[in-house]
Order: structure tokens, then C-alpha cells, then sequence
């Protein structure tokens, strides 16, 4: 690569190279000479800090460049972000996390690097700490957010950094008890009736009918679904864990309309990328559209479909241990939280008003 700053531009050439390409389209306020051959830049401290953050590893003499401009290079450079969460990216990797967790704890860490930019030797408790108060003070992030960016940093500090435990006791903030939100029996078969593509019902009739989550429905295979038995076989869910799930009549009766028609052969529901499964963002926003098209004004995600199927369980009668099973709690007391939606128990109470009014 070339760069060099011309009447208050940045000029930079290179080979035509489609990741460098892809980079360099990232820097605010780029233009391509197509008679030249060449990118410009606005000369910028913003600017420059970017393109320098983006081709760090390329073989380029920055102190050069820099030695023409009014800004100084090591006051503007100071961490690699993109290589520190490729670290961070391939130790998660050989420790077995999800691509969830590690997308997740690598998007914790950018942030937090990219809040401070300093040197990663120079990297402290404190700025952990602050970076905490920012996040629950300044942005009103959750409680989960927020101990889900500890947990991130917490690996990053102790074997990245190897910095030994100085996070170990670190605060963290409470966990919140929120409550889930329930779609009542009649509000799901409004939402089931109101979608016409098959593909698309036979998707959300699995969510609730078998209470997965959604990244375990995109990445159902054929081979999954046991008919003899009944069941679904869930590979690897959270948590790295196989289980089983209940299958019912009328899930299996608009799965097996379904695969007649759309005739899938490894995944039980492909996407548009040929070899690939459908994903979960098009499930959501299929879930969506199928609460706009009923007119379902609760606030509530496709999530609300696996939590109206534990507490409608519950509601029937059914024993607790029976519902943490089929959705794969590791712990009995995160199925508790459905003792705490369920009308069973709250609806045999009755309102004092009620009983003045009536007497």
C-alpha cells in the first residue's frame, strides 16, 4: 500500500484487493478516483485514526506517514482492537462456546476497548469498574447486559491479558426479576391462523408446540423429528446439552404437509445461502408479522411462544420437573418463574371489589 497526504487529502493505493477494499469503505467520508485508481480520505485525526486501526498489520512505515501531518502517531494509535477480539475469539473457540456466546463476549469486549483506547498492558480493575458505572449510569443498560460484559472481561483480563484474578471481585449488579410476558391459548391460535405460508407455520407451530427456543428450531434437521416416539431431539441446545422434546398431533400433521410440499432434505427448514439453515433474525420477523397481521399489541418476541407453552402446561397440570425438562433448565428454580404468570393459582383468588360490589 501507498499513502500519501495531497491538498489535504489522504491518498491511498494498493492492488485491487477485496478485503482491503471492504476496509477502507468502512473510513467516513472516502472516495474513489476511478481515473487515478485511488482512494482519498479527508485529512483527519478521525480519519486517520480509522484507516491506521483497520490496516495496523498491513506493512506500511506509519511514523512516515505521519511524520507529514500535525498529528502525532502514537498519541492517536494506542490498541489493535480487531486483533485483541480475534484473541479473544479463538480462545473461546478452543474452551467449546457457542457461536452465540463467543459473537456475544467479542462484541462486549470492542466495546469496551474502543470506550477506553489505551494500552492493553495499561489496563486496570478501574477502568472495568468505570466502564460499569457508564454502562448503568450514562447508557441504562440492564443488569444482564451489564454481568454479561463482566463475564467477557473477566476472560479477556485472566487469559488474554494474563492478569492473574484482579476482577475476581469485582461488584456486580443485581439480577433483575423480570417477569415474562404470557400470550393467553386464544392469542397464540390467532397468531397461528394468521400466517399462510406453510414453512413459516410450520416453524412457529414447533416453537410452541414443543416450547424450543429459536436458535433450536433454525437449526432443526430432518433426522430430528422421531414420529415413532413422538418426539424432537434437540442436538446441542444451550448450555452444549442434548434433550428431548414433546412433539404434538398437529405440529407433526403441518410438518409433514409442509415437507411434501417444500421436499427439504438435510435441514428441516433452509435458508436462502444453499447449504445453510433458515436464521433466527427471519423466524423473529416472522413471528412479528403474524402478531401485526392478529393485532396482538403485547410488547413480546417469538420467545413469549416457549413461555406460553410452559405456563399453559403448567395451568393443565402439569408437574413442574416435567416442564424444566422439556425446555432444557439446567436449574428448577428458573421454571419457578412460571408459578409466578400462571393464572391457576391468582385466578381462585377473588377481588375484594368484586365482593363489596356483589353483596
Amino acid at each position: 500500500m501507498d499513502i500519501k497526504i495531497i491538498d489535504k487529502r489522504i491518498i491511498i493505493k494498493f492492488k485491487y484487493d477485496k478485503e482491503k477494499v471492504k476496509k477502507i469503505r468502512k473510513v467516513n467520508g472516502r472516495v474513489w478516483n476511478g481515473e487515478e485508481k485511488y482512494w482519498s480520505i479527508p485529512y483527519k485525526a478521525k480519519s486517520l485514526n480509522k484507516l491506521v486501526k483497520l490496516f495496523i498489520n498491513e506493512d506500511i512505515d506509519w511514523e512516515k506517514v505521519f511524520k507529514f501531518t500535525l498529528i502525532d502517531f502514537n498519541s492517536l494509535y494506542k490498541v489493535d482492537t480487531d486483533k485483541e477480539k480475534n484473541k479473544m475469539y479463538r480462545f473461546l473457540t478452543l474452551k467449546g462456546y457457542s457461536e452465540k456466546t463467543k459473537k456475544s463476549y467479542v462484541g462486549h469486549l470492542k466495546r469496551f476497548l474502543q470506550y477506553y483506547d489505551v494500552k492493553t498492558e495499561d489496563l486496570t480493575k478501574e477502568h472495568v469498574e468505570k466502564y460499569m458505572f457508564h454502562l448503568l449510569q450514562d447508557k441504562s443498560n440492564s443488569h444482564a447486559f451489564v454481568n454479561q460484559t463482566i463475564s467477557s472481561l473477566k476472560i479477556y483480563y485472566k487469559e488474554i491479558l494474563n492478569k492473574g484474578k484482579i476482577l475476581y471481585n469485582i461488584p456486580r449488579p443485581k439480577k433483575e426479576r423480570k417477569l415474562p410476558n404470557i400470550l393467553s391459548e386464544i392469542e397464540v391460535k390467532s397468531i397461528l391462523n394468521n400466517i399462510k405460508n406453510l414453512k413459516h407455520k410450520a416453524m412457529l407451530y414447533i416453537v410452541y408446540a414443543s416450547g424450543l427456543r429459536v436458535s433450536e428450531v433454525a437449526s432443526l434437521k430432518i433426522n430430528d423429528i422421531d414420529s415413532g416416539r413422538m418426539l424432537i431431539h434437540i442436538v446441542q441446545g444451550k448450555g452444549k446439552k442434548d434433550r428431548y422434546t414433546m412433539l404434538s398431533e398437529a405440529a407433526l400433521n403441518i410438518l409433514r404437509e409442509y415437507a411434501k410440499i417444500y421436499k427439504p432434505k438435510e435441514w428441516l427448514f433452509p435458508g436462502g445461502n444453499k447449504g445453510k439453515h433458515i436464521t433466527e433474525r427471519t423466524i423473529q420477523r416472522v413471528f412479528k408479522n403474524a402478531c401485526e397481521n392478529a393485532k396482538i399489541n403485547k410488547n413480546v418476541s417469538i420467545h413469549a411462544l416457549r413461555h406460553s407453552f410452559a405456563t399453559h402446561l403448567l395451568e393443565a397440570g402439569t408437574d413442574l420437573r416435567y416442564i424444566q425438562e422439556l425446555l432444557g433448565h439446567k436449574s428448577s428454580k428458573t421454571t419457578e418463574i412460571y408459578t409466578h404468570v400462571s393464572k391457576t393459582n391468582l385466578g381462585n383468588i377473588k377481588s375484594s371489589l368484586d365482593k363489596i360490589l356483589n353483596s
